[in-house]
């Protein structure tokens, strides 16, 4: 009898490790660490990129794109080799940053509170506001001269985008109905195509890219704000904090360079690089002040 009774304990105890190791293996990968230091170790930095003709454009062999462009100076500091991935949207994007297969998102992606309760976010890398793309008719007159006359609109925007709740603050705070429609598998110039074209009436995009697509297509307008200003940042998992400071440190560095200073206005302008210098000047102080309290501690 206690024969049989051990050999039921060892295989009771058998069943119990088979069955446990599966649940220790998922657990122990989803718990390990995944920042700087093992960055580092691996050698390469994966990138999440979404396409756009301002931050990573492919057109035949070349690409080009002001994102794509800053992550290529970064690499030179930062001597990590960059494995980009292009995504089709910002949540399957964000879904990837969350398994681990990214470490970053390298996107110009507005911080919003509801974003920073869940990751990382980079200094910012550009400043830009969400507008309003319509059609210049053949009279040279548009159907909406100010925020008012959205009433009733439909607003088109890609997949996920991040300009629905500025959308919806403006509709709240104006008290207009504006109804909003995700146009899935669009991008960017494909909005702003289908507004020319006629195909639709009304897109929501970022100021820099409607600026730089208005040159393709002379027939549309983007006089019309929808947001503020906003400070357009990368993405990281909260884990990242290591990566997230060694990120921020070689931006603070680029981006008192010439190199950066030529990149920038090519993409948005003198005025834009202005007002970005003087924010990378407040946030140097800051940093400078916080080590210094530091060291006193």
């Amino acid at each position: 009898m206690k024969e049989r009774g051990k050999k039921w304990l060892l295989l009771i105890a058998a069943l119990l490790i088979v069955i446990g190791l599966p649940l220790t293996i998922t657990r122990t990968n989803h718990n390990s660490p995944c920042d700087y230091p093992e960055i580092v170790a691996r050698g390469v930095l994966r990138v999440g990129m979404i396409h756009s003709p301002l931050s990573y454009n492919i057109v035949d062999d070349s690409i080009s794109g002001y994102d794509y462009e800053l992550l290529q100076v970064l690499s030179r500091y930062s001597g990590l080799e960059i494995k980009i991935d292009s995504v089709s949207s910002l949540s399957n994007s964000m879904h990837q940053l969350d398994k681990r297969n990214y470490d970053i998102i390298v996107y110009p992606i507005p911080v919003t509170c509801n974003l920073k309760e869940k990751y990382l976010f980079s200094n910012p890398t550009s400043l830009n506001k969400q507008v309003l793309v319509q059609r210049i008719d053949s009279t040279n007159s548009i159907t909406v001269r100010n925020q008012l006359d959205l009433h009733g609109c439909t607003l088109h925007i890609t997949q996920d985008d991040p300009s629905r709740l500025y959308i919806e603050n403006l509709a709240q705070e104006s008290g207009n109905t504006i109804y909003i429609c995700e146009k899935h598998n669009h991008d960017i110039e494909q909005l702003i195509e289908e507004v020319s074209y006629g195909k639709i009436d009304f897109a929501v995009c970022d100021k820099a890219n409607a600026t730089l697509l208005a040159t393709q297509y002379n027939n549309i307008n983007h006089d019309i704000d929808i947001s503020l200003t906003q400070f357009m940042s990368w993405m990281m998992r909260q884990e990242s904090s290591i990566l997230c400071d060694s990120i921020n440190h070689w931006l603070m560095d680029i981006q008192q360079t010439n190199e950066f200073r030529e990149l920038y206005t090519r993409y948005f302008g003198a005025k834009s690089y202005n007002k970005q210098q003087r924010i990378n000047r407040v946030l140097y102080t800051q940093l400078q002040d916080s080590t210094k309290i530091e060291v006193k501690e």
